[in-house]
């Protein structure tokens, strides 16, 4: 056998492995439609909101350490701390990266505690990443821990880079989550190119796993195809900024914005294709003409449920606390454009019902379950602010 039909036979090979692997979308029936459910009428809870925190400057994640205190992301690169008496410290916390590139969606993302942070004191940052400076200077978005100590962060890691960076301030992901194996989530946007959430080698549009220190997982879907970027889990993701994990059955949940229309939520399983831009049940901007070949193609996902129109989605999380009985289950998702608590009513893996809660309150940027059973929300306009919501 000569050495081209060799390199050729070589080639056919590892596509078809890679094939193989993307196919991996599991059967799935239709998505649920936002449109239908929202004339559903859940039950009733009475609570009132509360405004603990005033003055910050577009919030982006808030997260809890021992004994209360708050760690709050700012996207102009700021780490802020809030007391167990809500509080806002006026010196942000030192020590952050000084390679950030703020540039419009860009900045300081997510703050996340290792679940061992009591032992190990471990906190993970997502942020834009700049690569070069002026003219020339690119960005992606990257995955950091380091410790606090007093009012600094010290032993700095970067434990994930994207690759390949590029210009631009749009779709940089960043959502971090650790799931109950202790491995940890990064998703990553499209960075406005849409083509780049196919392609194999690069990891826009995709969610990736991670050891906690950054070691590629041999479990991961890709490991063992030289064609495919390792460290991705799932791949065909436009802009995912909200995931949580599961409390009961511990899988990935997470949604992305659509285009014009077309938010999603979906499942994320190891080594499926969710699509975009070759599927998406959203449509061009201003023109409203059709992406890719529709909403359906064999091998890639169907999502669990869709907004059109788009309600631009932020953080979410899985309600379990006592305070809400009838919210136990439930999915709570925050939305930009549609400046509102969304409450996701959820039968196994399917969505039943939808509510719409904090009505035209202003961009939320983040929802979280509090150490104390309670719903914490950071809204970015008018005002920056961390919202409680507790019963009545």
């Amino acid at each position: 056998m000569n050495p081209l039909t060799r390199w050729m036979l070589s080639c056919t090979a590892a596509l078809l492995l890679t094939s193989a692997a993307l196919a991996a979308a599991p059967p799935q029936t239709e998505p649920t439609q936002s449109k239908n459910l929202l004339s559903a009428s859940p039950a009733a809870v009475s609570f009132e909101v509360l405004t603990l925190v005033k003055g910050l400057s577009h919030p982006w994640s808030v997260a809890w350490l021992p004994g209360g205190d708050m760690l709050v992301t700012e996207r102009e690169g700021r780490l802020r701390r809030i007391g167990r008496d809500f509080q806002l410290d006026p010196r942000p916390i030192e020590g952050l990266p000084q390679d950030m590139a703020v540039d419009g969606q860009g900045g300081l993302f997510d703050v996340v505690l290792h679940p061992n942070y009591a032992s190990n004191g471990w906190i993970y940052l997502s942020y834009a990443k700049a690569h070069l400076s002026g003219r020339l200077g690119t960005s992606g978005t990257a995955l950091v821990r380091a410790k606090l100590q007093g009012h600094r962060l010290v032993d700095l890691q970067t434990i994930f880079a994207m690759q390949p960076t590029s210009r631009g301030g749009r779709h940089f992901g960043g959502r971090i989550v650790f799931d109950l194996e202790g491995f940890v989530y990064l998703t990553l946007g499209d960075r406005g190119d849409e083509a780049r959430a196919q392609k194999p080698k690069d990891h826009a549009g995709a969610a990736i796993r991670l050891h906690d220190d950054g070691r590629v997982p041999a479990s991961n879907p890709f490991v063992r195809y030289a064609a495919q970027a390792p460290e991705v889990f799932s791949r065909g993701n436009r802009n995912i900024q909200g995931a949580a994990i599961h409390p009961q059955t511990g899988a990935l949940w997470a949604h992305e914005h659509g285009p014009q229309g077309g938010d999603e939520l979906n499942i994320i399983r190891s080594g499926v294709n969710y699509g975009w831009p070759t599927i998406t049940y959203g449509v061009n901007y201003v023109t409203g003409t059709r992406i890719g070949v529709g909403t359906h193609q064999a091998g890639m996902a169907q999502p669990v449920h869709v907004w059109v129109p788009s309600i631009a989605p932020s953080g979410m999380a899985f309600y379990d606390g006592p305070a809400f009985p009838a919210w136990r289950g439930s999915l709570f998702v925050g939305a930009l454009r549609g400046q509102a608590l969304v409450r996701l009513v959820l039968q196994g893996e399917q969505v039943v019902a939808e509510e719409r809660l904090l009505s035209q309150i202003g961009r939320i940027r983040d929802v979280r379950q509090g150490p104390d059973g309670l719903l914490y929300v950071l809204t970015e306009s008018p005002d920056g602010a961390l919202l409680r919501l507790q019963p009545r």
